[in-house]
């Protein structure tokens, strides 16, 4: 809020914020859209230099142009080692070591009854949920080690891993491992002096919204999932990002292990 009790526009708030990640170098998973996009876009306004990573190459290359020369967008399967191994050296040689990982890139299996879910829809979701966060720890871990990088990791986790709703239970179980592994991470890292923390968003308003749902996106429907939330909205990717700008900057120096619910109170 500026001075004369007036809104900021959105440039002059970004620039108001100084450059808090400034001289870092980040990946971001699943940057094409939503959450990743805007995490993505914080990080540049705050002077990170950023790799998007995403299955939509050309979205990632689209939203790296919107940001400008500090970042690179790069088409990228998560769940894929060699292929996340090549996009981990082709954001080092573009932009430098690389410190800090956002691992955002989610899926879920629409919401339906438990034994509708298919083996396929499963595996799925723990591969991009849990696996690909396998994958970046053991390729980025022993990078940092060998470079004494003391390096920062943010997992997207989510409220359904703490305060599951019905009809999700497969995506469910997929965040609350993402949610552990976060906390067990952090101590068994924190002796290379890296950090590792989680943010667990509520449901937000990104495209996955009607999946998580299973029902049509109307007023209606929005308004039954809203009604579960104290503060009386979903969250918006801004929400995020934010909180992934704190975490990863050193305002969050002594922080690691850490689960951060987003979520207006959901989890209360």
């Amino acid at each position: 809020m500026a001075a004369d009790g007036h809104a900021e526009p959105e440039a002059e708030r970004m620039q108001s914020h100084g450059a808090r990640l400034a001289g870092r170098v980040a990946v971001v998973t699943g940057a094409a859209s939503g959450f990743g996009r805007e995490i993505a876009m914080r990080f540049a306004a705050e002077g990170a230099q950023v790799a998007l990573l995403d299955l939509d190459g050309p979205g990632a290359e689209a939203v790296a142009a919107e940001i400008g020369p500090a970042a690179l967008g790069l088409g990228c399967d998560v769940t894929d080692r060699a292929a996340l191994g090549q996009a981990l050296e082709t954001a080092a040689e573009a932009l430098g070591p690389v410190d800090t990982v956002v691992n955002n890139a989610g899926y879920s299996h629409r919401n339906k009854p438990l034994l509708e879910v298919s083996e396929q829809e499963y595996d799925r979701c723990f591969d991009v949920n849990v696996k690909a966060i396998f994958h970046m720890t053991q390729l980025i871990v022993t990078g940092w080690r060998v470079a004494g990088i003391e390096g920062v990791m943010l997992n997207i986790g989510s409220t359904a891993g703490i305060r599951p709703r019905p009809g999700l239970t497969w995506y469910n179980a997929s965040k609350g491992a993402a949610n552990l592994m976060t906390r067990s991470l952090a101590v068994e890292l924190a002796p290379d002096k890296i950090r590792v923390n989680a943010i667990a968003p509520v449901i937000g308003v990104t495209g996955l919204l009607e999946t998580f749902m299973g029902v049509p996106d109307t007023p209606e429907n929005r308004a039954r999932f809203i009604a579960t939330i104290p503060l009386g909205r979903m969250s918006e990717p801004a929400d995020v990002a934010n909180a992934a700008v704190f975490l990863c900057s050193e305002e969050a120096a002594f922080l690691t292990g850490v689960v951060l619910e987003v979520d207006g109170g959901r989890t209360i």
